[in-house]
């Protein structure tokens, strides 16, 4: 069973940036997607991006296309996300995601460990 954990989470300014890690335990983190969702107090959460396990493909939801990054280091163990001209409206807790398909989920049920989370919040 794969441990998840978020890091890089804080307080910005709209219009800065910050890159969130996901460090996954274990020996087969190669073997899972990776994805990042957020939600926001009162809302769903809401998926982000996608990443395949040798990290070849990608796939992000419309409303960040163009401003964050996904992008994994099978070597560390680690998934990350660039998060760029951030918005008031991106404060949400993110969450990291694994699962074991070959697939680019954008469904949260179709993943199978999750990470505790790590705020964001942007200030106007």
């Amino acid at each position: 069973q794969a441990q998840l954990v978020e890091s890089g989470g804080g307080l910005v300014q709209a219009g800065g940036s910050l890159r969130l890690s996901c460090a996954v335990s274990g020996r087969l983190f190669s073997m899972y997607t990776m994805g990042w969702f957020r939600q926001a107090p009162g809302k769903e959460r809401e998926f982000l991006a996608t990443i395949s396990r040798r990290g070849e493909l990608t796939d992000y939801a419309e409303s960040v296309k163009g401003r964050f990054t996904i992008s994994r280091d099978n070597a560390k163990n680690t998934v990350y996300l660039q998060l760029n001209s951030l918005k008031p409206e991106d404060t949400a807790v993110y969450y990291c995601a694994a699962a074991r398909t070959i697939a680019l989920p954008r469904l949260a049920s179709v993943y199978d460990y999750w990470g505790q989370g790590t705020q964001v919040t942007v200030s106007s």
